[in-house]
């Protein structure tokens, strides 16, 4: 180990003490951000070797977010937008997010993945890899992971909107019943994530600050953290800087 590993070993060791007895997100959402900015930066021509990059980094962050003690992970992989991107760069993402789906969900895995997502607006094999996924670790005990293809936070409401009209259409429900479950608890029993609680921890990489639609019913009451690290070049201090930012900030949820 080299003088710049061991400060950096010693670096981590402080920010690990310094955590000690702060709160810890549940929930933590992660926005992968940067990934062909990176490749760019690194000299590729071809993009795909930063989602190739991102792609690989993905285990080692959730195996950190575990350690941590974190209980659910949201990651964003693919949204609405994404979807009209070139041809060619979307066709190659979303072999490489299948992929993705396959190694997490692989034997001697722990996590628990759950596709989330207008899954009806994805090629059907990327579709049925993330659903094979889900079904392959629904019984196992460690990290809940959310993988967020297809996804847009505005599609999201509206598709627990509709979901809900049709379930009480279905039961036979009035005009005047049916406004009167359309209420924040109700909606929020139809989102992809239902069941789950918010995230209480929302960190996008690549300097970019802003949601971007991601998880906008969720996040209402959530903390941000912005990082300028290039999601494959996000490193494990900065997730415990995150996570001593998180843990010194008072949430008052608007009290």
């Amino acid at each position: 180990m080299g003088l710049r590993g061991a400060a950096y070993t010693l670096y981590e060791r402080r920010l690990r003490a310094q955590l000690a007895g702060l709160p810890r997100p549940r929930h933590v959402g992660l926005m992968l951000d940067g990934n062909r900015r990176w490749a760019r930066q690194a000299g590729f021509e071809d993009v795909t070797e930063g989602h190739l990059a991102g792609a690989r980094h993905i285990a080692d962050v959730l195996q950190w977010c575990t350690e941590a003690g974190v209980e659910h992970v949201t990651l964003w992989l693919l949204s609405t937008d994404n979807l009209r991107r070139p041809p060619d760069e979307l066709e190659t993402l979303l072999q490489i997010i299948a992929q993705v789906a396959q190694e997490l969900s692989a034997d001697g895995r722990p996590w628990r993945l759950r596709a989330v997502g207008a899954l009806d607006l994805l090629p059907e094999a990327t579709a049925e890899a993330l659903k094979a996924a889900g079904e392959r670790t629904v019984d196992r005990p460690g990290l809940g992971v959310n993988i967020a293809v297809g996804y847009g936070g505005r599609r999201e409401i509206a598709d627990a909107v509709r979901s809900l009209l049709l379930e009480q259409a279905a039961q036979g429900s009035t005009l005047e019943e049916l406004a009167e479950v359309v209420d924040v608890q109700h909606i929020a029993g139809h989102l992809y994530t239902a069941g789950q609680p918010d995230p209480d921890l929302v960190i996008r990489t690549s300097g970019e600050q802003r949601l971007s639609g991601f998880l906008l019913w969720q996040s209402v009451h959530s903390e941000f953290y912005f990082c300028d690290a290039l999601w494959p070049d996000f490193r494990r201090v900065d997730f415990l800087r995150a996570l001593r930012d998180y843990g010194n900030r008072q949430r008052r949820y608007g009290a």
